[in-house]
């Protein structure tokens, strides 16, 4: 009789560690998987990325992934050259895999010029910084003037800490076991005051939640994947736009 196959165990981290990702590697494109609910993020945001302002210009994905966004940079976004930054190598392969300029780098000392790119997106990332200014700060030096920011993140609330982190990890489709940190979730002001003193100036745009009826369907492998519905709470996941429209003191 043939022993089962041996499942490979994860190492137990401090939370917020990002080595998790390296951990997880072979979760990011499974419909299923632990990441699963990047995926659906991932699409949500690309509702709010703008046209290009021309072909071929530069959107920069930080904290890329495995390059989860290139499936909502199609239609009127596709001409977009998608660069991605991230710390995890083994996912960085997988995002070139999938069309993305793909670099690793630290988002607090980002590798481009000033001014490189016409859009930056940070999905899922803020709430996992310990040094909120700095990132920001990076962000608003490599955005062109008019340049635009597409956030989303989690919130720092009783709600959110209790229920997106806490008990979402016990859940199928929630996030995997000390990925966050409740300590360094960002308030919708903070994050605005930090992005605000790089030169760019964020608006809320409200709340997503999950389609309770994707939901069970995904549950119940029927679907592959779930809506990420707008909502007017703010409490959870919230997303912003940001648009760089001064120049910092000190650069020019």
């Amino acid at each position: 009789m043939n022993a089962p196959p041996l499942q490979r165990r994860v190492p137990r981290r401090p939370r917020n560690d990002p080595a998790q990702y390296d951990d997880l590697a072979g979760e990011w494109w499974g419909t299923h998987g632990r990441f699963a609910a990047l995926r659906w993020l991932a699409e949500a945001r690309g509702r709010l990325i703008p046209d290009p302002p021309h072909p071929g210009a530069t959107l920069l994905d930080l904290a890329c992934g495995a390059g989860l966004l290139s499936v909502a940079l199609t239609g009127r976004l596709a001409a977009w050259r998608h660069v991605g930054v991230d710390l995890s190598a083994p996912a960085l392969r997988q995002a070139a895999g999938h069309g993305v300029l793909a670099v690793r780098a630290d988002v607090h000392h980002l590798p481009f010029p000033d001014g490189q790119f016409s859009c930056v997106v940070a999905g899922e990332l803020f709430e996992h910084l310990t040094d909120l200014n700095s990132a920001c700060a990076e962000i608003g030096r490599v955005l062109v003037p008019g340049g635009t920011v597409v956030i989303d993140t989690l919130a720092d609330t009783l709600f959110c800490r209790l229920a997106l982190v806490r008990i979402a990890e016990h859940l199928p489709g929630g996030p995997p076991r000390r990925l966050h940190d409740p300590a360094l979730l960002v308030a919708p002001d903070r994050l605005a005051g930090a992005l605000g003193r790089a030169g760019i100036d964020m608006t809320v745009v409200g709340g997503l939640r999950p389609s309770l009826v994707d939901y069970t369907r995904w549950l119940a492998r029927r679907a592959d994947s779930v809506r990420m519905l707008p909502t007017g709470s703010t409490a959870g996941v919230y997303q912003a736009v940001g648009h760089r429209t001064a120049t910092v003191a000190g650069r020019r």
